[in-house]
């Protein structure tokens, strides 16, 4: 991992297999780079590379189903003056402090900035792994908060609760006369001005999504289309390789596409298992994504992701993993045909990372190319992520090694502590902002 140098389908439980092969095979010209079917503990030559989790051409390492490891972070939070560490060029500024779990972050068209706030409630969970999400405990706050920075120097002059009473929100899009809103249970929009302060008007609710998930995998995100005609949503699944049977998993592992008033509801593509982040890659418009992989195969397994999406694609979960390696929990268990339609995906970013945050770079003074936000392991016997990534490209492809961005969330590893865990990444027209939902805080990245 170098360091960054240079400023300036579940469709499962919804079709039936024939259903999806015949779909899946429509994409087989995606990235597939000509693999071959691969048991989970073996390679085909086709497979080879320099890494076992981080490029484009990696070698998976093999299934350590017997060495599954926990550590669990414990948050200490940031002192006084202390931030996390930006390349030479860059200086960070407290954002936002005192805030409850700002899981994402929106820049609205004219500026605004929107944070929502939720958290995971799970109940009978190890409380250690409780504690390693948040400084604090509480109830998810379920509610979303405006900013306003006029003069651009990374501290908001405006702060209000814009909207409250929601159900564990994320995504967050301004289109047309609405603003929408992906509660984990579903889309909803409510009537909206540009540079409103508050909404109070009752949302209505335009499509039905499943709720909750497999460990954090709550979470809806939402993207609009160029011409605004459609949205898309992405859903992970909820259960880590479909241990509680396939008919728990129907709309998702998936991105789904909607039109803005929910109607015409179709999978864009599947077998994605916790697609958060998502954006359009700015010299080609593909939709790319950041996809949160499975755990319990041994520390190398299986590493994160970003990839573009193809339509109607289909990237392997829960039967394979980086295309055709069949997880070996589902090993004579997968017709064919599935194994073949398995895209791979284009870029690995590190084995349980938790790479969540995603967005392409979109303000003066950084490097062309796609931001990572790394909320960190807990399915690993050493800490792997916690930290803002940066992977270059070229020709609307990743093109180089993988680059430290935003470092310093690791306090002492030999104790489990950390200050926070980055996750949300996004630009506004002349800095990023970064939120770290355990210490409660959001971060400004400015180019000096």
């Amino acid at each position: 991992m170098g360091n960054y140098k240079d400023k300036p389908l579940s469709y499962i439980g919804r079709l039936s297999i024939t259903c999806l092969v015949i779909i899946c095979c429509a994409a087989c010209g995606g990235n597939n780079k000509g693999e071959k079917a691969v048991d989970g503990d073996g390679q085909t030559d086709e497979s080879l590379g320099s890494s076992s989790e981080y490029g484009a051409e990696i070698k998976p390492s093999s299934p350590k189903e017997d060495q599954s490891t926990t550590k669990y972070a414990k948050i200490v939070g940031w002192e006084e003056g202390q931030t996390p560490t930006a390349p030479v060029g860059y200086r960070v500024v407290k954002f936002a402090d005192s805030l409850n779990s700002p899981r994402n972050i929106y820049v609205a068209p004219n500026g605004d900035i929107l944070v929502a706030q939720a958290r995971t409630e799970r109940e009978g969970e190890d409380p250690k792994k409780v504690d390693s999400r948040n400084i604090f405990r509480s109830k998810s706050p379920n509610q979303i908060l405006l900013f306003r920075d006029k003069d651009g120097d990374g501290i908001p002059e405006f702060r209000e609760v814009f909207l409250s009473g929601l159900s564990q929100p994320y995504g967050m899009l301004v289109l047309g006369s609405h603003f929408y809103v992906a509660n984990t249970d579903g889309l909803v929009r409510f009537p909206y001005q540009l540079g409103a302060n508050k909404i109070d008007g009752k949302g209505e609710k335009i499509a039905t999504l499943p709720a909750g998930g497999y460990n954090n995998h709550w979470t809806r995100n939402i993207l609009a289309n160029g011409d605004g005609s459609k949205i898309y949503i992405s859903v992970g699944s909820g259960s880590n390789v479909g241990d509680n049977g396939m008919e728990h998993e129907i709309r998702r592992a998936n991105i789904l596409e909607v039109n803005p008033d929910g109607k015409e509801e179709r999978i864009y593509a599947a077998g994605l298992r916790n697609p958060v982040g998502m954006d359009w890659e700015p010299g080609t418009g593909k939709l790319w994504t950041a996809v949160n992989e499975r755990d319990e195969l041994g520390d190398e397994l299986v590493p994160d992701y970003i990839t573009h999406v193809e339509e109607n694609g289909f990237y392997g979960w829960p039967y394979t993993y980086w295309g055709k390696h069949i997880d070996p929990r589902w090993k004579g268990k997968v017709p064919d045909s599935l194994v073949k339609a398995a895209i791979t995906p284009d870029y690995a970013v590190g084995a349980h990372t938790a790479s969540l945050g995603f967005a392409f770079n979109k303000a003066p003074g950084f490097n062309a190319g796609a931001f990572i936000g790394q909320h960190g392991s807990w399915n690993r016997s050493g800490f792997s992520g916690y930290k803002i990534v940066f992977v270059p490209f070229k020709k609307g492809k990743p093109a180089g090694n993988p680059e430290d961005f935003l470092t310093g969330f690791i306090a002492d590893e030999s104790t489990n502590t950390v200050h926070g865990r980055p996750v949300a990444v996004v630009f506004t027209k002349k800095y990023m902002l970064v939120a770290d939902d355990a210490a409660n805080v959001i971060w400004a990245i400015l180019p000096e």
